[in-house]
């Protein structure tokens, strides 16, 4: 395969080299210039109608629409000229001629690509005298509402839905100044991926019914994450205030997801904010657990272990980190591991290849079979009489009770390792309770055998730890010779120690992840690429 072309010119004074067809618009993100647009989007057919992104070329007979001009050898292009700037103040005139003074009550206040152009290039006072145009709010369906009051028909909605997601539901309605955002008769956005008109709304007409309301932008934090609700392994940022997670928002990655999010991944996150959670770590005291201090429950813990075969039956939403170090515990003592997933139908994403919601509703199935777990529907079936059962986040949640009381009869002992204690549980020798996800910094391993960082988003509650500090404590107690501080360095020995995983570290990771080793994928691994 050839090289492309290579095309050089001058934005705003800055030489640059882009390959030949690149728009000028991209080609000025090369030279650190954004140029002012609405409809243009790089997921997205260009539709080049919102006329903002207008710059002057020299030589060329009038301004040109950034977004649908293709660079062309020694151009010299100015984003800022007198000219350009009048054009792109006048299509804002334009623009808030109807648009209403909702900022003060408007969810998308202060990541507002209206709000922000205007107060960089806007007029200082309006023109307009007359009454503005005014539609009620109507419910599109699905968790989007649209405000046409707002709308800047910049139809990034509508091609999504035509062009991305191949359900055409959406259109432009009416004409000139009466012009809306319709939806087709008998249809609304249900589609399992149609959130994303939300995120790709720059403005704030359209809304997320689950967000309305909830916080300002300038309120939230947000982390870089990895969408824990499927083994696709979607790019996300979580947003939190107070260190109460609200939103989960698509984040960028051409290799995973683009630029978008299932509305699955989306909306499923109230499950990281559960106030059942398990505060302190407990051990046994006569027929009660008691909560005590941490080090009296490490050591409970490796006594139940030490000497024993032990069963590990582990959830597939844990990091590569706190599997690995469960894998460890059986090495130690000898036993097996195993886990299972819960399941849901598939919802591709037509538009863009290899993007799915999958059927394997946990983010790191791959990974758990990588480090030697076992999938099975039968969780409990692999416990001997005798064994320790060691169950790590699985609340066995579906399974028959008397086949749970059963396990738990034959079992040695019963050591818990969890945010959360179900009633079952609490017959436990040992509860240890740990940080979910995004109350964690680890690794998850995609359906692609893409190994992905995320990073801590909130503060555990109580005196919960995250899983790979709990289980590196228990292993140092059961005579492990090396020591755990940080993530980084259990995911160290990972990669020393397992094939897949060799050459990789959190730096060489980043925050785009990184392929296991060639021929090393696991069974899950190789029935998504069948």
């Amino acid at each position: 395969m050839t090289d492309r072309k290579m095309v050089t010119l001058t934005v705003e004074g800055r030489q640059v080299q882009v390959p030949e067809g690149t728009t000028m618009l991209e080609a000025a993100k090369v030279a650190g210039i954004l140029i002012p647009h609405y409809c243009y989007h790089p997921g997205l057919p260009v539709a080049g109608v919102c006329r903002m992104c207008l710059v002057e070329v020299e030589k060329a007979p009038k301004l040109a629409p950034a977004c649908a001009t293709a660079v062309a050898d020694g151009q010299i292009v100015h984003v800022h000229s007198d000219a350009a700037r009048e054009a792109r103040q006048g299509v804002l005139e334009m623009l808030l001629i109807n648009h209403p003074l909702d900022c003060p009550i408007c969810d998308q206040s202060g990541e507002c690509e209206l709000q922000d152009y205007t107060f960089a290039e806007g007029r200082k006072d309006s023109r307009y005298r007359e009454a503005k145009r005014f539609n009620p709010v109507e419910d599109f369906g699905g968790d989007v509402l649209y405000v046409p009051n707002r709308c800047i028909l910049c139809t990034r909605c509508v091609r999504f839905m035509e062009d991305v997601a191949h359900d055409p539901v959406l259109n432009v309605s009416e004409r000139g100044d009466r012009a809306v955002i319709g939806k087709f008769e008998g249809h609304d956005l249900t589609h399992p991926w149609a959130g994303n008109v939300v995120e790709l709304c720059p403005v704030g007409a359209l809304l997320s019914k689950d967000f309305l309301n909830k916080a300002r932008s300038w309120d939230l934090d947000r982390s870089a994450s990895i969408c824990p609700n499927c083994t696709q392994g979607c790019n996300a940022a979580i947003e939190s205030r107070d260190n109460v997670v609200v939103r989960m928002r698509p984040r960028p990655n051409d290799d995973v997801n683009k630029f978008f999010l299932c509305d699955e991944g989306r909306l499923n996150y109230r499950w990281l904010n559960r106030r059942d959670r398990v505060e302190f770590p407990h051990v046994r005291q006569g027929d009660a657990l008691a909560p005590v201090d941490w080090d009296v429950a490490v050591d409970a813990a490796a006594a139940a272990l030490r000497g024993r075969r032990v069963f590990v039956l582990a959830s597939p939403s844990l990091s590569n980190e706190v599997l690995f170090l469960l894998s460890r515990v059986i090495e130690r003592v000898g036993g097996t591991g195993a886990f299972r997933v819960r399941q849901g139908p598939e919802a591709p994403l037509d538009g863009v290849p290899g993007l799915s919601l999958r059927a394997d509703r946990a983010a790191n199935v791959q990974g758990a079979e990588l480090l030697g777990f076992g999938r099975t529907d039968t969780p409990l079936d692999g416990l001997a009489a005798g064994d320790v059962l060691l169950v790590a986040d699985e609340e066995l949640a579906g399974v028959d009770p008397a086949g749970i009381t059963a396990a738990v009869g034959r079992a040695g002992a019963v050591v818990v390792i969890g945010t959360t204690l179900p009633p079952w549980a609490r017959v436990a020798s040992v509860v240890l309770p740990i940080a979910n996800m995004a109350e964690e910094e680890g690794t998850f391993t995609n359906v692609q055998g893409r190994v992905q960082r995320y990073l801590q988003a909130k503060a555990a509650p109580g005196f919960a730890r995250p899983g790979y500090a709990a289980l590196a404590d228990v292993l140092a107690a059961l005579g492990e010779a090396v020591v755990y501080f940080l993530p980084a360095d259990v995911f160290r020995a990972l990669a020393d120690t397992h094939a897949p995983f060799a050459g990789m570290n959190y730096d060489t990771l980043g925050l785009r992840g990184a392929i296991v080793s060639t021929g090393t994928g696991s069974p899950a691994m190789a029935a998504a690429s069948t």
